[in-house]
């Protein structure tokens, strides 16, 4: 669906400025930017996907994953097509690597998204699968009903989106999983076909804006596994803040990356190991059915004050009504609706 977009600005020659994202396309007529999404037509900018819909599901928030955000709920997920990067290691390319003339999809209005989530009991709404800022239209306008709905709101993104674009939509935004890919610019430039820093930006940006954060490393092997690296990638997060989630996911083998293996076990733990011992207080290993390193601990006397079973199976909250650990009364970073214990 055809929609005039958002976040731009006329340039000279009837070319175009996007603003969305951290690449700042300059988009001559007739062309479109490296999203492939946003197309200037006589010097006004259109996103070419507004409500288009690829994907949609009701997913525990864990598995975004969100696990210190609403846990044991249900959210609404959408995802769209394309992407403002280019991963080789893309797991979700079938919709990621496309563009909205070669891929089928549904238009879902912003009103029907709202009711649809509602009506299936979830708690919130979450834009993921591809990258959800290149949707920023369509996701502004039904985070703004979803808000007036009351229903909590989240990106799953790559981070790359300018701060013009988070103070646009921060009212209405309520949390976010970035993955950071790498701690390492060559990485991004090599791999994703983008730069680290305004990733970096985006995260500092939103914690300054107050919404939750989660952060999200994928351990590539060969590729980001250094020790090294997770030790800078680590101590940024607690520059930021220490009691930011940190998950550590495996990766497994796919569309250009086939014969990298996937990720040990032990490469996983030593990361954790790693990240527990700068002092972040909230580390988890992703993508492996690990309970004792998915469930939340208390940072300060190592109490399980929430209990995740299995992968995606249930959730169990052991904490007071003010969120306090039931032992040593230290206060846990949380976010959900206050009905005391919580089970799923």
């Amino acid at each position: 669906m055809i929609h005039e977009a958002m976040l731009f600005e006329p340039g000279e020659d009837l070319k175009v400025n996007c603003l969305l994202c951290a690449h700042r396309c300059k988009i001559a007529e007739g062309k479109r930017g490296i999203c492939r999404v946003r197309e200037n037509r006589g010097g006004t900018l259109f996103t070419l996907i507004y409500a288009s819909t690829s994907s949609v599901a009701v997913d525990p928030v864990e598995k975004k994953p969100f696990y210190h955000f609403y846990p044991g709920t249900y959210a609404y997920s959408m995802g769209t097509v394309s992407c403002n990067f280019r991963c080789k290691h893309c797991q979700n390319a079938p919709i990621s690597a496309v563009t909205i003339d070669n891929f089928p999809v549904r238009d879902i209005p912003p009103e029907e998204a709202i009711s649809s989530a509602k009506a299936r009991g979830c708690r919130g709404i979450t834009w993921t699968y591809n990258e959800p800022t290149i949707w920023f239209e369509y996701t502004y306008d039904s985070a703004k009903i979803a808000k007036r709905e009351g229903l909590y709101t989240g990106y799953v993104t790559n981070g790359y989106m300018t701060e013009e674009a988070l103070n646009e939509i921060a009212p209405y935004l309520d949390a976010a999983n970035v993955d950071v890919k790498s701690f390492e610019d060559d990485f991004y430039r090599k791999i994703c076909g983008a730069r680290l820093q305004p990733v970096l930006d985006s995260c500092e940006r939103m914690v300054e804006l107050g919404m939750h954060i989660e952060i999200t490393y994928l351990v590539i092997p060969t590729l980001n596994d250094r020790d090294e690296l997770f030790e800078r990638f680590t101590e940024w997060v607690f520059e930021l803040d220490p009691s930011i989630p940190v998950h550590f996911t495996r990766f497994h083998p796919d569309y250009q990356m086939r014969d990298i293996i996937s990720t040990p076990f032990e490469t996983l733990e030593r990361a954790y190991r790693i990240a527990r011992g700068k002092g972040l207080e909230y580390v988890y290993i992703g993508n492996v059915d690990a309970p004792e390193y998915n469930n939340t601990y208390c940072p300060e006397c190592g109490e399980l004050v929430i209990e995740r079973r299995g992968l995606f199976g249930g959730v169990k909250v052991h904490l007071d009504p003010e969120d306090r650990c039931p032992v040593c009364g230290r206060k846990v970073l949380i976010i959900r609706d206050h009905t005391g214990s919580h089970e799923a």
